[in-house]
């Protein structure tokens, strides 16, 4: 009987100290998850193109990977991705487990097919899935919850091509899961410029791109301040010669 008995207490032990043993594995799991890559060795990855690592010159990627966030496991949406530079960057640092979807539009898909289409070959690319869509309606309607919208030194592009922009961030929030964020980055205007240097030097104004965004239901959480150039005159192309050009970082969340 007492043998029983203590079994029974025993067993009581286990049932009670089961549920901290799962906390803790949960714990160890999110935490994991939760773990940031070595963003400098991912650049510094022997097998990136010497082409990928002249684009570096003045964009900080490693710096450039930590504003984002990208972690393994994550699911990022790349938008006007052209040829892959930053695709391929995301897709390392999100493995495993990770993918990254490669948005173009049809006209820009057709500038850079052959050099897209290479980098898709390449074992560094084997979690990047192409997309040729609209800018308006970027993703299929079964692939969302997406961790991460990225977009970045194209915005300007999005007023020359007379894309709907509302419509636009509105998709871009619908693509994303609760708590999941949209990063812009582009070549900086003078305040107050709006749209009408996107054209002209190809540039655009933070100062409309954000209110613009947060009327989609975004909150602005952050700025990167690591590619600001405060030399730059904002009056110049922003492909125009030599010059560092001064690049500005928005991070917005959708609520959840």
């Amino acid at each position: 009987m007492k043998h029983k008995i203590l079994a029974g207490f025993l067993t009581l032990s286990a049932i009670a100290a089961a549920p901290a043993a799962l906390a803790q594995i949960t714990l160890a799991q999110t935490t994991l998850a939760q773990t940031a890559p070595d963003y400098a060795a991912i650049v510094a990855a022997p097998d990136r193109s010497e082409a990928d690592r002249k684009l570096d010159t003045n964009r900080a990627p490693a710096q450039w990977l930590a504003f984002i966030g990208a972690k393994p496991g994550m699911k990022i949406l790349d938008i006007f991705a052209v040829y892959g530079w930053k695709a391929e960057l995301l897709a390392r640092a999100v493995a495993p487990g990770g993918q990254v979807y490669a948005q173009n539009s049809d006209a820009a898909f057709a500038r850079v097919k052959d050099r897209l289409e290479a980098r898709l070959k390449t074992p560094a690319a084997a979690n990047i899935v192409p997309l040729v869509r609209v800018f308006e309606d970027p993703a299929p309607a079964d692939t969302h919850d997406f961790d991460r919208v990225t977009f970045f030194y194209s915005y300007h592009d999005i007023t020359n091509l007379g894309v709907d922009r509302a419509r636009m961030h509105k998709a871009f929030y619908e693509a994303l899961k609760p708590g999941g964020e949209l990063v812009v980055g582009d070549y900086s205007a003078k305040p107050g410029a709006g749209t009408s240097v996107a054209q002209t030097l190809h540039r655009s104004d933070e100062t409309l791109i954000a209110p613009e965004i947060e009327a989609a239901g975004f909150k602005l959480i952050d700025r990167g301040d690591f590619l600001r150039v405060p030399g730059d005159s904002r009056d110049v192309h922003s492909h125009g010669g030599a010059a560092p050009v001064d690049i500005f970082l928005l991070k917005f969340r959708k609520p959840g």
